[in-house]
């Protein structure tokens, strides 16, 4: 068989076309996550993604700040497309610098909770929240009653005198309950109980929230702070010594009978300067869908913020419901600079 040179050069034309269309298509299909969710569990999530869309998600994994850091360092030249954040305070400060960008989604108003949404200006909300997070107390129960600990604000109280530990005043998650309890109490009251909770310590503050909940089993400390999720895990571990640490300690949802439990979030936003718009939205889209829902509630033991989502989580149903605070996390998160200050005056490290 032969070719005619112009058959051959249409044919060679068609296959560059077809290649760089490709390519192209390729290229397109692409979004830049910078993550700090560290979490092993959540790489089934962005499986379920890649496979449902066919969009690769390059992913950049770091904490909080490390993720504000370089995208300001960054600027226009980032390929952030998506930004994951696991605090309140963090998204609301991303969200004054200026890091992110804001989406109208018809989907995102209806299924995200306003309260959990950043602000929308008219062209959509700067940031949403897919997860969330209860800020509880457990105790030691050979040696704590129940009721001395049912509120945030017994902490700071002369009966828990030499009883609590947490870990640093200045994490994320103790920032944004603090940024919390500033709205609910004012300024003057918040700051005499930082200072009643620094003189009731055990401890010094360290380690993560794990840690509180075992030294509260083991009695180094009798009270504690800890994310919701984190005793979840002990309760669906099969090791003996979780088992034991969860068999010592009781949980307490705080001020079920005032203003509820603080929740914290683990929320998305879009970059500023994202180049992959389209992808960018799909995935914040999918991020509240109840697929991901039930990957978040089952994954990493947090509770879903879509209505109706049933995740089947033992150990989230058998902590069982609760009455959560009302605040809108963006409130909370905007509280985190002035709280910072009066941890630095009252000693709280």
């Amino acid at each position: 068989m032969s070719f005619s040179p112009r058959a051959l050069v249409h044919g060679l034309a068609a296959a560059l076309l077809a290649t760089t269309t490709a390519s192209a298509m390729a290229q397109q299909a692409q979004l830049n996550l910078y993550s700090a969710r560290h979490y092993q569990t959540d790489e089934a999530l962005y499986a379920d993604f890649e496979r449902s869309t066919g969009i690769k998600i390059n992913r950049i994994d770091a904490d909080d700040a490390g993720i504000l850091a370089r995208l300001k360092s960054e600027g226009a030249a980032s390929p952030a497309d998506v930004i994951l954040l696991v605090d309140a305070a963090r998204l609301a400060r991303a969200e004054a610098e200026g890091l992110f960008q804001p989406v109208a989604s018809a989907t995102l108003s209806q299924r995200i909770p306003a309260k959990l949404r950043g602000a929308d200006s008219g062209q959509g909300s700067a940031w949403f929240g897919y997860s969330t997070r209860a800020r509880v107390i457990v105790y030691n129960k050979a040696s704590v009653q129940r009721d001395d600990v049912d509120t945030y604000e017994e902490l700071g109280e002369a009966k828990n005198k030499g009883r609590v530990c947490t870990r640093s005043g200045s994490h994320p998650y103790n920032l944004s309950l603090f940024g919390a309890m500033l709205d609910h109490l004012g300024t003057e009251k918040t700051e005499a109980w930082l200072k009643g909770l620094v003189g009731n310590m055990a401890r010094d503050p360290k380690g993560g929230d794990t840690d509180q909940i075992k030294a509260v089993a083991s009695g180094e400390c009798s009270v504690g702070l800890s994310n919701s999720y984190y005793l979840a895990r002990l309760m669906r571990s099969t090791k003996p010594e979780d088992r034991a640490v969860v068999e010592k300690v009781g949980v307490v949802f705080p001020n079920q009978a005032s203003w509820g439990t603080h929740i914290n979030i683990a929320g998305g936003a879009m970059a500023r300067h994202a180049k992959n718009r389209e992808a960018a939205v799909k995935f914040l889209e999918y991020l509240a869908s109840d697929s991901a829902q039930v990957y978040f509630a089952n994954g990493n033991n947090e509770y879903p913020v879509v209505a109706g989502v049933k995740a089947g989580n033992p150990a989230l149903d058998a902590l069982g419901p609760f009455k959560q605070e009302l605040l809108p996390i963006a409130v909370i998160g905007r509280n985190a600079i002035t709280v910072q200050q009066m941890l630095d005056r009252v000693g709280y490290k």
